[in-house]
């Protein structure tokens, strides 16, 4: 029954939690927990949303790092603050949990992982589940005339917060061996943010919470990167990509904020305007003295130009930044070039964007631009993004914990304890 099914997608940036069979979990929140320097208490999931805390400089602890879990402790004590009385409100031992965990999870983890789920929380039983898999399933049951479905077959595309995959999902597994990463996600394009305006007006080299706050709303995909690199050396108003964003002063308001919402829109006029250049302005540099001082430091606020789309920009182009990495489209190739050659059309239309990085404007139409020249002509290439690329994985979870057969896929406590955490893993692998 999906109602004793706790279902929790892990993520290393946000967990979601909530009960199998509904719509939304029940709680999204933060993967860590922060003190602020005015306190000696540590804050935990739901605690670091609440409008009343200021998180400026707070010592941050996470349990994952690049993508691994490497303090179990602290995200059994996260777990455990959500699945309380005053949260979930769960018995585990009358309860099954369907928990998501990253694609080539080690050994050591999974097996500290199995403690904690069956020795520390004593569910009934456990199922493991990765990203993907739960993506196609949700898709394909929200369109069940749709390629998806019918192929029962398609290219998961999951830019989370440690890394990015590129997976090859066929009859609701995930093919491994077609599975391609990129070492790049949502905390990385955070800090490399923090560098360039670190480095340009004020530091902020420690602060998280506040930086992936202006990522997510300062922050989008450029369609022209040469064109709106010319743009941005505009003085003043003529930069239509300058915008403020002012930082919380831990009195009047603990959260910073966008200072000209319009302000800050102003890019969006690029596609629907032709934009000429003043005679000998196009690729100069303004330097006059005046100009350099258009941040002031006193009032807490900093600007950002072309920062906003050159952070987004990692995502396609790694090596421009000095990464030795291969961009997304390049990365989707591959995947698709280690699959049978008879899935390969099916599988560069039906690609699916899931996490919360794809969530930049204008993310699905870059990746194709840049996935087309890639990609014989003689193929379609079609991008779908999920209506929340938050909840995604969560929502097929959802629906797997929901389905009647769910019970028997699980591993349960006598199971795990008669034959250990190796032998009951073989049941998830793929």
């Amino acid at each position: 029954m999906s109602s004793n099914v706790v279902v929790l997608d892990n993520g290393g940036g946000l967990v979601k939690a909530g009960i199998g069979g509904e719509r939304d979990p029940t709680y999204v929140v933060p993967n860590c927990t922060a003190r602020p320097p005015s306190s000696k208490k540590w804050l935990l999931g739901d605690q670091l949303l609440s409008p009343t805390e200021d998180l400026t400089s707070a010592t941050l602890r996470r349990p994952f790092d690049r993508g691994h879990l490497i303090n179990p402790e602290l995200q059994s004590s996260l777990w455990a603050h959500l699945f309380s009385s005053s949260h979930l409100n769960i018995h585990p031992p009358s309860s099954s949990l369907l928990l998501t965990q990253p694609l080539f999870t080690l050994p050591s983890i999974e097996r500290y992982v199995d403690e904690i789920v069956f020795e520390e929380f004593n569910f009934r039983s456990l199922f493991v589940a990765d990203s993907p898999s739960l993506v196609h399933l949700y898709e394909a049951s929200r369109r069940p005339y749709g390629l998806v479905s019918k192929a029962q077959c398609s290219l998961v595309v999951d830019c989370g917060f440690s890394f990015t995959h590129a997976a090859p999902v066929f009859q609701n597994l995930t093919l491994n061996y077609g599975v391609k990463r990129m070492d790049l996600g949502g905390k990385a394009l955070t800090n490399y943010l923090k560098e360039l305006v670190s480095y340009r007006s004020i530091n902020v080299m420690d602060e998280s919470f506040i930086m992936d706050d202006v990522k997510e709303k300062l922050c989008f995909v450029s369609l022209d990167v040469q064109r709106d690199l010319t743009i941005a050396r505009r003085p003043g108003n003529d930069n239509v990509f300058r915008c403020t964003y002012v930082l919380p002063d831990g009195v009047t308001y603990m959260r910073g904020f966008v200072k000209d919402p319009d302000q800050a829109k102003r890019y969006l006029d690029l596609d629907h305007k032709s934009h000429s250049y003043p005679a000998g302005e196009k690729g100069s540099i303004n330097d006059k003295p005046q100009d350099k001082r258009t941040i002031d430091l006193t009032k807490n606020e900093f600007s950002l130009t072309n920062e906003r789309f050159l952070v987004p920009e990692m995502i396609f182009r790694p090596a421009d930044l000095g990464m030795n990495q291969a961009g997304l489209a390049e990365c989707i190739v591959r995947s698709v070039n280690s699959c049978h050659p008879h899935l390969h059309p099916v599988l560069y239309e039906s690609i699916i964007l899931t996490g919360g990085t794809t969530l930049f404007p204008r993310f699905a139409q870059r990746l194709e631009k840049e996935l087309r020249p890639l990609v014989p002509d003689e193929y379609q290439v079609k991008i779908t993004t999920q209506e929340d690329p938050i909840l995604g994985v969560w929502r097929g979870g959802s629906l797997l914990a929901s389905s009647p057969d769910f019970e028997s896929m699980c591993v349960t406590k006598a199971e795990y304890e008669e034959l250990g955490s190796a032998r009951c893993r073989r049941r998830f692998f793929h």
